[in-house]
């Protein structure tokens, strides 16, 4: 499928779908056993991803967290071999070793994901200061939630990339909960983006994609920044959960929960498409690409990258500690 070059607007609807169906595709997978490695899952928090990523060049780099699936994606990762390491294949993006939560893709700046509670926002530091020390224009971006605002190691990663000046983004994804905790009990402020040391800073809608991803583009100019994106993920903290297929268990309220999914960002980003048109394509034809072309698209590729999973070989024994710490 080729979209038109200059648009946008199709460009962030079709990345943003891409995520979800590749994640709702992992439920079944995840719920019979199929999938052993725990799973958490981006779907409702897509547009922060694809927002950052898509107003990134090819050579700045990304370093994700737990919940990555989204990141790597909307960099440029493989499909197939983000569900052959979900697997656990030796085609994985990881060779299997990683799971869901271990990620790589070097090749297109995508430089790790890790369950570690901003694990890797310390390395997204010593990235942008390599970037400065070599001379080379590009920008390091540390995704972490809300609930690694409190972990030391987010203070010491912002007071250095503040007094050297380094090209780094860092964007807290703030989806209210630190795994059950709800952030008012966490965090002593309303506001992640108040606690920046001498970021540029700003709170925006995480779950507008125009607005995540100009953001990105101004934050750029002001190098270091932090952006607090607001936004909800609609399955539970690890796998599909209830939210999803059926009665409500999770500790947060079903009314909580219900009121987010009129903010999903993918489909209020279609309506929005389809209610107004866009650039440079006239409202019939742009109308057939929103509800036909980009979800058939999607789909097929999604069901080609669970099947090339499913189809991949194993990791042989003998080759298990092959590229892992002994």
């Amino acid at each position: 499928m080729r979209e038109h070059p200059e648009n946008k607007s199709l460009e962030l609807y079709r990345e943003m779908l891409r995520i979800r169906r590749f994640e709702e595709a992992l439920y079944e997978p995840i719920l019979s056993g199929e999938v052993k490695t725990p799973c958490h899952l981006c779907v409702g928090q897509e547009a922060v991803a694809v927002g950052v990523c898509k107003a990134l060049r090819p050579t700045d780099v990304v370093f994700g967290n737990h919940r990555s699936h989204g990141h790597y994606l909307a960099k440029g990762g493989d499909m197939k071999k983000l569900a052959s390491e979900i697997w656990g294949k030796e085609t994985g993006c990881s060779k299997g070793r990683g799971g869901s939560m271990h990620i790589t893709a070097h090749e297109i700046g995508f430089m790790g994901s890790t369950p570690i509670v901003a694990g890797t926002v310390a390395l997204a530091v010593g990235a942008a200061l390599a970037f400065k020390m070599r001379k080379e224009d590009r920008v390091a971006v540390a995704f972490f939630g809300d609930g690694a605002m409190g972990e030391g190691v987010v203070y010491e990663s912002l007071n250095l990339a503040a007094i050297w000046d380094l090209p780094i983004i860092f964007v807290c994804e703030n989806n209210g909960y630190a795994t059950h905790m709800p952030i008012k009990k966490h965090f002593p402020m309303k506001d992640p983006y108040l606690a920046p040391l001498d970021e540029w800073c700003t709170q925006i809608d995480g779950n507008d994609v125009r607005e995540v991803y100009e953001t990105t583009q101004e934050a750029k100019h002001h190098l270091p920044a932090f952006i607090e994106a607001e936004t909800y993920r609609l399955c539970g903290h690890v796998g599909p959960d209830d939210n999803i297929l059926g009665d409500h268990t999770d500790i947060r309220p079903k009314e909580e929960v219900e009121r987010w999914k009129i903010f999903d960002p993918i489909e209020t980003f279609r309506k929005h498409l389809l209610d107004k048109g866009h650039d440079f394509m006239t409202e019939d034809f742009s109308c057939s690409w929103i509800r036909d072309r980009i979800p058939e698209s999607v789909d097929k590729e999604v069901k080609t990258a669970i099947e090339f999973a499913r189809t991949s070989p194993w990791p042989e024994k003998k080759s298990l500690l092959r590229g892992v710490y002994a």
